[in-house]
């Protein structure tokens, strides 16, 4: 298929029929890959912190989730100010 490359404020964009969009299943983000010379749209298809309990597990079974900063200050000071 055939298109042309037009101008969005100071970049440019390829305008897709919305048939080619809804068969690719494309809601909003999208993911370009240049392999080969070549421009390649991905869907992108996730929920915010989908995979991180995942993640938390493996830092957890490899001893990776440890504090960074120490969890020892007292708050009940008089001088604390937030």
């Amino acid at each position: 298929m055939k298109t042309s490359i037009i101008p969005i404020g100071n970049s440019k964009g390829i305008r897709s029929p919305k048939a080619i969009i809804e068969q690719c299943h494309i809601e909003k983000d999208v993911d370009l890959e240049i392999k080969d010379g070549k421009i390649i749209i991905m869907s992108i298809k996730y929920k915010p912190r989908e995979d991180w309990e995942n993640a938390f597990k493996m830092m957890h079974d490899s001893y990776d989730d440890k504090l960074i900063v120490e969890d020892n200050i007292d708050l009940e000071i008089g001088e604390w100010e937030w």
